[in-house]
């Protein structure tokens, strides 16, 4: 237990939530074969199997499932230890989380800001939003909707948008209205809370063909398959936005409507530290509208950040 890091803890939190070595790399930014690698060496320096995994599947042991909570716990204490740290020693970090999408300028965003601590624990909009509220991150960048912001006690601005495609097969990459489209729905709805929400709501108003799935075939290979057999072109969610497509598929815009979905910045409706509000500002600085209030844009009727 003695080699044991905290950074290998994270990354055991981040493969068993998404239960996929590739999209838990990408979420933690390395290399693939290095989080396997760290994966390996934590199972050996804990004496246990962490992951049962093959070509096409990675589940939790009863080991890994029963060690999860504790090793939530302890990193939890392990962040609470350092933000203690830090107020005694007068410099504590401004802590932002994010679900896995930041500004590409971040880097020139803060460039004001003395310190910003990106949290490594990449989490779903909605425990984001709640560790803002729980005073476990200063700031977030992730969906929320309005009513979120008031039970949670929470301020939010636009940081950043993404506008929807939709991804078929075959050659046609013409526009595609969004009553052809279809969109999935995760019955893992603990993970895919946010995207449920919205996608229920876009189905409600455009008329798409909402379609239930039980395979984490929002994102990734299991997306691509759905595509494949599904006949309609469906809507790519924002986790999905920047995947290179396999050869056989294509991008279609979605028109009529043309679908956003927003990214907000959250902090506490009560924040009072100059450094947390600076960071505010300095993030969602000249950001402007980002299309989202075109005449055929939409959004659905929670978002804060519509009309």
């Amino acid at each position: 237990m003695a080699d044991v890091e905290l950074r290998q803890l994270r990354y055991f939190v981040a493969v068993a939530e998404e239960l996929n070595f590739g999209r838990a790399a990408a979420r933690l930014l390395i290399a693939g074969p290095s989080l396997s690698q760290q994966i390996k060496a934590l199972e050996r320096d804990l004496g246990v199997r962490l992951f049962d995994r093959d070509r096409r599947s990675v589940t939790l042991t009863p080991a890994g499932a029963a060690l999860l909570p504790d090793i939530r716990a302890l990193l939890g204490g392990a962040e609470d230890l350092r933000r203690r740290a830090g107020r005694l020693s007068g410099s504590e970090p401004v802590r932002l989380g994010y679900v896995n999408w930041l500004p590409a300028d971040l880097a020139a965003r803060v460039s004001a800001v003395a310190r910003l601590n990106l949290d490594a624990w990449i989490a779903p909009s909605h425990t984001q939003a709640a560790r803002v509220a729980e005073g476990g991150l200063d700031l977030a960048v992730c969906w929320v909707r309005t009513e979120d912001l008031e039970r949670r006690g929470l301020r939010a601005r636009l940081i950043g948008a993404d506008r929807l495609y939709a991804v078929a097969a075959g050659d046609d990459t013409g526009d595609v209205p969004a009553k052809d489209t279809a969109v999935l729905l995760e019955e893992d709805t603990t993970s895919w809370s946010s995207w449920n929400a919205y996608a229920e709501e876009l189905v409600r108003d455009t008329g798409a063909r909402g379609v239930r799935v039980s395979d984490g075939g929002i994102t990734g290979p299991a997306f691509f398959d759905h595509v494949r057999r599904g006949g309609r072109p469906i809507v790519n969610s924002p986790k999905g936005q920047t995947a290179p497509l396999p050869p056989d598929l294509v991008k279609r815009r979605v028109v009529a409507p043309e679908i956003y979905w927003t990214w907000s910045l959250v902090w506490r409706r009560d924040e009072a530290r100059a450094a947390v509000l600076a960071a505010v500002e300095t993030l969602c600085d000249g950001v402007g509208d980002l299309g989202v209030h075109a005449p055929d844009a939409w959004l659905p009727s929670g978002d804060p950040h519509r009309g």
